[in-house]
């Protein structure tokens, strides 16, 4: 402040009050006093900015992931490439961190609230039985929460919005389309457990699995890994009566089980048909090419920016909901044979 008030002929006071915005100088001098900010190369502290209270110009994003299962996962690259984008484009910044778990997840809630480190979070994978959205109602923090909270949650939370994807829907679309061409032992090689969404998908099968008369339908659960589905992958195919389509709940997962499947003597998809979840350039590398659910993962990422941005502009919450993503059929799937 002393170097830009020197050069520019002012005081200080009136270095504060030009590049604050606020009033007490004239439009001259504040124009004078930005244009030799600018040559100086001045920017604001967001650490001053955090003490004095005006926030931090910062937002949070936690992984409660296992690293491994994160440098091949498609989604979450794409969704935080629409995420940097919004925030850019609001000049704010992005604290990423990776942790072990959840209860890790939420120490470092509590640590950024204390140390005024974020205005705002992003939240994803929700979870079964989640503690995070009250501990964001109990901090005051405002955040969105990527995918639906889960139907147990029926708590008010007037600081989060949703971004929420039809997991349901999207599953019911690929078992009727699966149906529709003969396949009636199905199996689903679904993510993580304690997931709501795989919670969603999983119930969706058994529901219409019963409505179409699908008994030997069923969900296996994995780490995401390609490592766990090709071995869930190995196992099912060598059952006495084995499936004749695989649903994925991942691209790495689809490509590692159409591997084994080829491994083990059988066509894709002569023998069985594979879809995958996820969309991605994967998908169109491994042969045959992998029937997909296909979803702009990176505007996922841009709503959630755009929603969590008005929220800290004052904003109240509310819930969006994306489109249902469209089956792309490809080559690895076909009719069952009889």
């Amino acid at each position: 402040m002393k170097d830009i008030a020197q050069r520019a002929g002012v005081s200080e006071s009136a270095v504060s009050f030009a590049l604050n915005d606020r009033p007490g100088v004239s439009e001259v001098t504040r124009d004078r006093v930005r244009r030799v900010a600018e040559q100086l190369g001045w920017r604001p502290s967001t650490a001053a900015r955090a003490l004095s209270g005006e926030g931090s110009a910062t937002v949070g994003l936690v992984l409660a992931r296992p690293a491994a299962t994160l440098g091949v996962d498609s989604f979450f690259l794409q969704l935080i490439s629409g995420i940097q984008e919004i925030l850019s484009e609001r000049q704010l910044g992005l604290l990423f961190q990776v942790v072990e778990d959840v209860p890790a997840e939420c120490a470092v809630y509590r640590r950024w609230w204390a140390e005024h480190r974020v205005d705002g979070v992003l939240v994803v994978d929700p979870r079964t039985d989640d503690p995070r959205p009250d501990l964001l109602d109990e901090l005051g923090l405002p955040g969105v929460v990527i995918g639906a909270l889960p139907a147990g949650d029926t708590g008010r939370h007037p600081g989060l919005s949703q971004v929420r994807a039809d997991d349901a829907g999207a599953m019911a679309a690929i078992v009727g389309r699966l149906h529709a061409l003969g396949h009636r032992r199905i199996v689903h090689i679904a993510g993580l457990p304690s997931l709501a969404h795989t919670e969603r998908r999983i119930r969706s099968l058994r529901i219409e699995a019963d409505r179409r008369g699908l008994p030997e339908a069923r969900s296996l659960t994995t780490d995401y890994s390609d490592t766990q589905g090709a071995a869930v992958t190995r196992r099912v195919l060598e059952e006495d009566r084995p499936p004749t389509a695989l649903i994925y709940d991942n691209d790495v997962m689809a490509a590692a089980g159409a591997a084994v499947t080829t491994g083990l003597g059988l066509s894709v998809p002569g023998d069985v048909s594979v879809i995958s979840w996820e969309d991605s350039a994967l998908c169109r590398l491994v042969r045959p090419w992998l029937t997909a659910l296909s979803r702009d993962s990176v505007a996922f990422g841009r709503i959630a920016a755009t929603e969590l941005a008005a929220l800290l502009d004052g904003g109240g919450a509310r819930t969006v909901q994306v489109p249902l993503p469209r089956l792309i059929e490809r080559e690895s799937l076909d009719r069952a044979r009889p």
